[in-house]
Formats: C-alpha cells, sequence, structure tokens
C-alpha cells in the first residue's frame, strides 16, 4: 500500500510538473511584440508609422506593417486596411470586424511600434538641424535639448512657428528665463508640424 502512494505521488508531481513547463513555454509565433514607445491612448496613425498587428491564435496574420503614404496597411486576407486617422484602439475593432469573414471571433492588437508620421522641425543655430519626431507631450525645451546649441545661437529670440486654423503664427520662447525656472508659459507642449527656429 505504501509503495502504491508512493508510485501515485511521484506520477502526480512529475504531470505536475510537465503541466507547468507546458504552460510557460510561449511559441515564437505568440510571443510578446516587440517593445513599443509609450503612446497615448488617442495617439492618430499617421503614414509612417510602423505597427505590430497581433491576432491571437493566428500567427499567419499577425505581422508588423509599415502605414504607406496613402494611410493603408496591407494585412493577408483583408487585403488593404485604412490605417491613418485612426487610433489603435479603433484600428483593432476595424481590423476584427472585418476578419470575422475568415476567423471565427478574432481578438486583434495594434502596437504602435514607431512613430514616425508625427513631427516637429527645428532649424537654425543648432548642431541636429530637420525633422525630429515628436514625442507624447514633448516640450520645446525637451526638443532644444536634443538638437543643442551651436555657439553662435540667440537664446533668447527662439520662437516656435505653429499653424493653426490655416494662418501661422510665431510664439516667442526665452530660453534663458526657461532654464532659470522664469516664464514657464512659453515651454510649449509641441504639436505635430511645429518649427522651432533658432536664430
Amino acid at each position: 500500500m505504501k509503495h502504491k502512494n508512493a508510485m501515485f505521488v511521484a506520477v502526480a508531481l512529475w504531470l505536475g510538473t510537465l503541466l507547468a513547463s507546458a504552460q510557460n513555454s510561449v511559441p515564437p509565433s505568440q510571443a510578446a511584440p516587440p517593445p513599443a514607445p509609450q503612446v497615448s491612448p488617442t495617439y492618430v496613425i499617421g503614414a509612417g508609422d510602423v505597427l505590430y498587428v497581433s491576432v491571437w491564435k493566428e500567427p499567419d496574420l499577425t505581422n508588423t506593417l509599415p502605414v504607406r503614404p496613402d494611410g493603408m496597411i496591407s494585412l493577408p486576407l483583408l487585403g488593404d486596411v485604412q490605417a491613418s486617422g485612426l487610433n489603435p484602439t479603433q484600428l483593432a475593432a476595424s481590423i476584427s470586424e472585418k476578419l470575422k469573414k475568415y476567423v471565427t471571433e478574432p481578438h486583434v492588437t495594434v502596437v504602435v511600434t514607431q512613430m514616425n508620421s508625427q513631427r516637429i522641425y527645428v532649424m537654425g543655430e543648432v548642431q541636429h538641424t530637420g525633422p525630429m519626431n515628436l514625442l507624447p507631450d514633448m516640450t520645446v525645451l525637451q526638443a532644444l535639448a536634443s538638437a543643442g546649441f551651436t555657439q553662435f545661437a540667440n537664446t533668447k529670440g527662439i520662437y516656435v512657428l505653429r499653424t493653426e486654423h490655416g494662418s501661422q503664427r510665431k510664439i516667442l520662447v526665452n530660453y534663458k528665463k526657461l532654464v532659470k525656472g522664469e516664464g514657464m508659459d512659453q515651454n510649449l507642449w509641441l504639436k505635430p508640424g511645429d518649427t522651432i527656429v533658432v536664430p
């Protein structure tokens, strides 16, 4: 009797170990998506962004895709799907709805892995001129820290050009005051298309 109980316990432990290892192993097709930048739930997808589209238990439909200049992505079974102008949750719902013709109860996740559509521009007496990816909640000071100044930069004459409602306006930014903690209202949250000029 003792021998049967010991044998039963040994088999139970072996099965428990086998089950635990099977649950912890994740097939490569269902591995976690590539790391993504932090995006707010209201982030609007645009041309140039790169998306990781995952359809649960459907590895052939899971892929990393660029958003084309026309705002579309190409998916197996569905062809072209409009991505630009939607947030990740809206796009996942749209893909899920379209996949219902082919997959029973599709569970779709969309992750923005590269935010390339929202850019600002920095020009003038900075070390790194040109376009810069706009990060969530990026401020003028953060953009200037990334761009760096040349020795000839006039830090009192910096301004932001912003287009709103079809007209462009000039917003002055006094860097010297900002770094002293004064005039913090000039440390604007940047918007897509803003241009920072450092004379």
